[in-house]
């Protein structure tokens, strides 16, 4: 055995790092800002009126659809909407969504803004 060969917990100058040919362990990787998608922007405008535009394809009885409504809740593949006058509950998923109109202002938070 070489006297001089790294020995983990042995005490040698080397103490704490790998042994050569072995690379370097990353630290954790700090918690990135939340990036800028369309069901976030959904969230922060929750109570609000939209009109949604879909397309669905494939479809023999209708192809794109028009839904109108408040915003009350968004998910990361869907979009809840309830028609005021009506009472109807609408869950679209985002994967029909070509876009959408807002009454007003949108409100919009760019997440790399510092």
């Amino acid at each position: 055995m070489n006297p001089y060969q790294y020995m983990p917990g042995q005490g040698s100058m080397n103490q704490g790092m790998p042994p050569q040919g072995m690379p370097p362990v990353a630290p954790p990787a700090a918690p990135q800002a939340e990036e800028s998608y369309i069901e976030n922007i959904f969230r922060l405008n929750r109570g609000k009126m939209v009109t949604v535009y879909t397309t669905f394809e494939n479809n023999k009885e209708w192809n794109a659809k028009v839904f109108r409504g408040r915003i009350e809740a968004a998910g990361r593949d869907h979009l809840i909407l309830s028609h005021p006058s009506t009472g109807h509950r609408y869950l679209i998923p985002l994967l029909y969504l070509d876009y959408a109109t807002f009454d007003g202002e949108i409100a919009y938070e760019y997440p790399f803004n510092g």
